[in-house]
């Protein structure tokens, strides 16, 4: 009687882990996906409570609990966003939060971006936290910068002000003598104007080759994108500029001044800041749309306005002017 009762005993023991087994591989009662943040210092049950309220786990946060110390890892589970796929299964999930990668994000800068459109990237992004420090033009290097939810928004701009800080240092220590820069933040706000005359890689180093010419002689830049910028922050004009904005008297007006605007009008890219401490060896003084995206360059003002001439006639021709 007493073996009978034992094997009986047993025999439930038995079916109930086997049930449990079964259990602790199938999905939760909402198939998903699921999307879970897991925060710093969260443990197994912490985490399996989180994990219960998204009906993400098979059974309650406690049956998880036990099944994950009778058949899972005894790892540590991570910090950090975790995108957990469709029906994905009980014991999937643990192995994803001990040996999987969190969800990572990437906010971008693209080069020639003003610091007004940065800050409104990370003022508005949702998966990042905390106050946004003042951005300064030209301090951040474009690129793109991974962040995890919960991220605090001053710690992604020390990263891509960091980042630009390093590249400038690197770049200035092998810059060549070929144009009349005094200081690193003087190649920053030439290479933030290069990146805004300019979307073809190849024109770069020439257009710069330009502006290193006309400082050499002290002839105003004249760069059409330095008198926009005390208008719209960099941001797109959206129309011709008007004779009052080429006649204003401020420290962005590069033709009313000669020499460097007052500061930056963008963030320049590795690439731009290149090009300004390596200049294309040129005598062109002047450069003019070619109607393709790029540019025809002179060395006379007699050739410019030939070639000024052409493009007019062209835009004409577009019932563009």
């Amino acid at each position: 009687m007493r073996r009978g009762c034992l094997t009986g005993v047993g025999g439930l023991l038995l079916a109930a882990l086997v049930t449990i087994w079964f259990l602790w591989w199938a999905p939760g009662p909402k198939p998903g996906p699921h999307d879970v943040m897991i925060p710093e210092g969260a443990s197994l049950g912490s985490a399996a409570r989180l994990l219960e309220k998204q009906g993400a786990i098979p059974g309650t946060a406690r049956t998880y609990y036990v099944m994950a110390r009778l058949f899972g890892s005894g790892d540590p589970i991570q910090a950090g966003e975790f995108a957990i796929p469709k029906g994905m299964g009980g014991a999937a999930i643990l192995d994803l939060l001990q040996h999987g990668h969190p969800t990572q994000r990437l906010v971008t800068v693209v080069p020639g971006m003003p610091a007004i459109i940065v800050t409104e990237r990370l003022a508005t992004n949702p998966y990042l936290a905390g106050p946004l420090p003042p951005i300064a033009e030209g301090s951040v290097l474009p690129d793109s910068y991974g962040y995890q939810r919960g991220d605090s928004r001053a710690a992604i701009v020390r990263r891509m002000q960091a980042a630009m800080t390093g590249t400038l240092d690197a770049l200035w220590a092998e810059r060549s003598t070929d144009c009349p820069i005094a200081t690193k933040e003087q190649a920053v706000t030439l290479a933030s104007i290069v990146e805004k005359e300019t979307g073809k890689a190849s024109e770069r180093a020439i257009i710069a080759g330009v502006y290193c010419n006309r400082l050499r002689i002290g002839m105003p830049l004249q760069a059409d994108p330095t008198v926009i910028y005390p208008v719209t922050k960099g941001k797109p004009l959206g129309r011709r500029i008007l004779k009052s904005e080429l006649r204003a008297d401020n420290g962005y007006n590069t033709y009313r001044r000669t020499g460097l605007p007052e500061g930056p009008i963008a963030n320049p890219g590795k690439a731009a800041l290149t090009a300004v401490l390596h200049p294309a060896a040129t005598e062109a003084l002047y450069f003019v749309a070619d109607g393709t995206g790029g540019h025809v360059f002179a060395e006379t003002l007699a050739e410019q306005n030939a070639n000024v001439a052409k493009w007019y006639a062209l835009r004409r021709a577009r019932g563009e002017m």
